[in-house]
């Protein structure tokens, strides 16, 4: 038996979508329905959590995006080049099983998303996220994420802060 509580990969056929319930009709359709498709268009990338080998107990999804540099808040975008745009990873959904909620299941998941994105051979400034409402919004800014100014359910976090080394006291 591992010592792990959960398993963390690709989404692929064998798991078992059916049971999951987050308490959200979308994110619960969007697994049950769409994130298969998505995956195989290439359209979204998605991970889960498999709590005993095989119940999912929460997953998330990451595509390619871009911010737009001006939607930046102004210290921001400060040291990055004028392009009009700049690449990021888009969070498209994150969610956890009811029965898994307020084990840190959500923020192991987010930490997951971001330490892919960092190890990506392919460059990105920002994780983005739409949060879905004010409690969602709370939870990507309590881990780090800035809202964008004119936007305030977008957020985002320069993986530059994710890769710095920390200090320790």
């Amino acid at each position: 038996m591992s010592s792990a509580p959960f398993r963390l990969g690709p989404l692929d056929a064998s798991h078992d979508r059916n049971a999951f319930d987050s308490g959200s009709v979308q994110l619960d359709r969007y697994l049950r329905q769409h994130a298969t498709q998505d995956v195989r268009r290439r359209v979204a990338a998605c991970f889960v959590a498999l709590a005993d080998g095989h119940r999912i107990a929460g997953y998330y999804t990451l595509a390619s995006a871009s911010l737009l540099l001006a939607d930046l808040p102004a210290g921001a975008g400060r040291k990055l080049p004028r392009y009009p745009t700049v690449p990021a990873v888009r969070m498209g959904r994150l969610a956890v099983d009811l029965a898994f909620r307020g084990k840190g299941l959500g923020g192991a998941l987010l930490a997951d998303a971001l330490a892919r994105a960092t190890r990506s051979e392919i460059a990105a400034y920002a994780m983005m996220v739409d949060a879905k409402d004010e409690t969602a919004a709370a939870f990507y800014r309590h881990h780090g994420f800035i809202a964008l100014p004119d936007s305030p359910s977008t957020l985002f976090l320069p993986l530059a802060t994710v890769l710095a080394p920390r200090s320790h006291p």
